[in-house]
């Protein structure tokens, strides 16, 4: 996966005439220009029309009357989605659906808080995020200085924390992977169960290695380990990753069998078994945190496969994890997938089919329901020709 980055800018405002500056800290959205402070006196409907005309609210009152206005705001910006009367086609659905999470999350970004030196916030009823931060941005030390963060921002910090803390259940390791910020969690098992259960190749009796390309929190090198690949090479290029995996691996026990390297794609040497989840949808992602499920023009998908020959040893097997969903979008079809295989002298030994099991699949109420109603997961097996 792509490297993970904080923006790391100045932004300045004036508060009582006289000028201020922090550190902007942001995974995604523009950084702020125009702040205005704000406080308990603000209404939802002058934060509404503020954020709607880009001026930021940099907020001085209490932190939970902050975050009751964030709802506010939320209800305001849903009530602007666009209505139809017609269906849209899936390809117009999907580029309508992220036009409007952007334009909500530009709003909703627009509420800003403090944030001290040592990563408290300076407000009544605010909770203790120092560890939340910590985890995201590495610990404050003497250089840290003063910042501020979006409340929305914020939140997902203490929303990583937590699931770090407790970590996510996967059926197939009987343990939990605990996901670091910025690294995709493994919610969606019926992936992982398709790695668990497709067949290993036969080449592995002569050289027991596997690669992992784009580990993430390192669960697929974790079921590879699990079922007795004696050697796994996992790669990454965000650094966020590359700890995680570390950490999930150490605390599973596999950590002898599995080596987590820093690499765009492949590492160096060739292997029996090389496994591969990319992004599902060849679209452009809006943030650093949206590189697990967006593929710019299948970048990471194209480069997997015209990689592939060259790293596979004689019989061995490339094991690409894809949805289908950037099918039923519009987004890239069946044809150009099985071209781009052909193109880079593969062909398909095989293919592994789940159907999703997330809640959203069901939720008739989701603008892409169709599209997530019909996807089907798969495990394709690619030999060279």
């Amino acid at each position: 996966m792509s490297s993970t980055q904080v923006v790391s800018q100045v932004v300045h405002w004036l508060e009582q005439d006289e000028p201020h500056s922090a550190l902007w800290r942001a995974e995604s959205g523009a950084t702020p220009e125009n702040i205005l402070v704000a406080d308990d006196r603000m209404t939802a409907d002058a934060a509404y029309r503020l954020a709607r005309t880009g001026t930021a609210l940099l907020w001085r009152g209490d932190f939970q009357n902050a975050r009751q206005l964030l709802q506010a705001l939320a209800r305001r910006a849903d009530r602007q989605r666009r209505n139809t009367s017609e269906a849209p086609s899936a390809g117009v659905a999907f580029q309508q659906h992220r036009q409007t999470q952007g334009r909500r999350a530009d709003i909703l970004n627009k509420l800003l808080l403090p944030l001290n030196a040592d990563y408290s916030v300076p407000l009544r009823r605010a909770p203790d995020v120092r560890q939340a931060c910590s985890e995201a941005y590495g610990p404050a030390t003497a250089s840290t200085a003063p910042s501020l963060i979006s409340l929305r921002e914020l939140q997902g910090l203490i929303g990583a924390h937590e699931w770090r803390k407790k970590g996510v259940p996967v059926a197939a390791l009987n343990a939990r992977i605990h996901p670091h910020y910025g690294v995709f969690a493994p919610v969606r098992g019926e992936y992982v169960g398709l790695v668990n259960e497709a067949p290993l190749p036969a080449a592995l009796a002569a050289d027991s290695l596997a690669f992992d390309i784009g580990t993430g929190t390192g669960v697929l090198a974790a079921v590879l380990a699990k079922r007795g690949i004696a050697r796994i090479i996992a790669t990454d290029q965000n650094p966020r990753a590359l700890t995680c995996a570390r950490e999930n691996l150490v605390r599973l026990g596999w950590a002898d069998q599995v080596t987590v390297v820093q690499a765009d794609l492949f590492p160096a040497g060739r292997a029996p078994l090389i496994v591969c989840n990319p992004p599902w949808v060849p679209a452009q992602p809006h943030s650093a945190l949206d590189e697990a499920i967006y593929d710019p023009d299948s970048r990471m998908l194209r480069g997997f496969l015209t990689g592939l020959a060259a790293h596979l040893t004689p019989d061995g097997e490339g094991w690409l994890v894809l949805s289908d969903i950037a099918e039923h979008l519009g987004l890239r079809t069946r044809d150009e997938l099985l071209a781009m295989i052909a193109t880079a002298g593969l062909t398909v030994a095989d293919r592994l089919d789940v159907r999703p099991t997330h809640r959203r699949a069901s939720d008739a109420s989701d603008p892409l329901h169709a599209a997530r109603a019909a996807e089907v997961t798969s495990l394709w097996r690619l030999v060279v020709r």
